[in-house]
């Protein structure tokens, strides 16, 4: 049994310890793509900014962000 076998072994054992499910922060980021373009269908985080939407309904479409992006409501900073 080799060093790398034994680590592959202690891996999967500590998966299994955890309940089988490892988190992944790629995982999670794209769960929380919840706001979508509905010109181009490009997704983005729920975190953005009503500044960045302006700059891609203007920039990519010349269109305004009700267009592009109808009923967002930017939540509050915490």
């Amino acid at each position: 049994m080799g060093n790398g076998q034994k680590a592959q072994m202690k891996r999967e054992r500590n998966a299994k310890n955890a309940g089988g499910t490892a988190n992944s922060q790629l995982k999670v980021n794209e769960a929380a793509k919840s706001i979508v373009c509905q010109t181009c269908r490009q997704t983005f985080l729920c975190t953005i900014r009503t500044k960045a939407l302006e700059e891609h309904a203007t920039n990519k479409h010349s269109k305004t962000m009700n267009d592009c992006f109808p009923g967002f409501v930017e939540t509050p900073k915490k």
